[in-house]
């Protein structure tokens, strides 16, 4: 995969991993599309992305995401790249976390997360070509206590990616898995507690994390090589997501089912 005068739509493009990639794309002259709640905030990182285009829109809002993608498609003619994004951690023990903060947490971090791809695929398909990135986590490949909630969303968009990696095998469309560890940034201080509120401070571990730039590096880095799990980690996170790793060959065996046919055979039962 080519970085150059690719188009490249990010969500949750305001800070962190999100704006880091965006500049890092930038600067091997990719087309950006930023998105996000705040624009101000875009328009800071934007300011450091030569051309870019800012659509800001709240990810749960599906008239907001389904006008966005029209003017995503339009600005250059197409979407080359899709970067799931955007997202929202948790720090609260299970047996004290209100509900509500499981449907928010999974609603932001899966349901709008598989919105936002489903709303480009066909246009992808339909060129043949195209990547979809998807931003899960260690903690998506492994349990870790007090983000119940996180894990259970984290988890649930690789499953939703890895299944549609096989579906859109036959069609062009890379999709690649990326589980960071620790990344210096505020996903702790706004990572929701108990009750909904958010924490406010941030962990040692992830203020000690890998540079969002260097993480955003070697992340492009792992795609444009067309590396379909990405676990970027240091320490024991990396032990934990290697021990977790998918086997390159089992992503190829259900490759293979699709290429046979098996699509059009389950179909023809409906």
């Amino acid at each position: 995969m080519s970085n150059n005068a690719q188009t490249v739509w990010i969500t949750g493009g305001s800070s962190g991993i999100g704006a880091a990639l965006a500049r890092e794309w930038a600067a091997r002259g990719a087309n950006i599309i930023l998105s996000g709640r705040n624009r101000e905030r875009l328009e800071a990182i934007a300011a450091d992305c030569g051309e870019c285009l800012i659509l800001p829109f709240d990810v749960r809002d599906d008239a907001a995401l389904a006008d966005a993608t029209a003017q995503a498609i339009a600005w250059k003619g197409n979407v080359d790249v899709a970067v799931a994004n955007a997202g929202i951690s948790q720090r609260s023990q299970a047996l004290k976390t209100d509900m509500q903060v499981y449907r928010d947490i999974i609603d932001i971090d899966l349901t709008a997360q598989i919105a936002f791809t489903q709303s480009l695929i066909g246009h992808m398909a339909q060129r043949g070509s195209g990547s979809l990135l998807f931003i899960s986590s260690i903690a998506g490949k492994v349990g870790v206590p007090m983000r119940t909630a996180y894990c259970a969303a984290k988890f649930g968009l690789a499953g939703y990616a890895d299944a549609l990696r096989a579906e859109l095998s036959q069609k062009g469309v890379g999709v690649h898995v990326i589980y960071p560890g620790s990344i210096a940034t505020d996903v702790s201080r706004n990572a929701l507690t108990a009750d909904g509120t958010k924490r406010g401070h941030s962990d040692k571990a992830i203020d000690e994390g890998i540079p969002p730039a260097i993480a955003a590096k070697t992340m492009i880095d792992a795609v444009t090589k067309g590396e379909r799990e990405i676990i970027l980690a240091e320490g024991v996170e990396a032990n934990m997501g290697e021990m977790r790793r998918t086997p390159e060959a089992l992503f190829d065996q259900v490759a293979r089912w699709v290429a046979k046919g098996y699509i059009e055979k389950l179909e023809a039962q409906s």
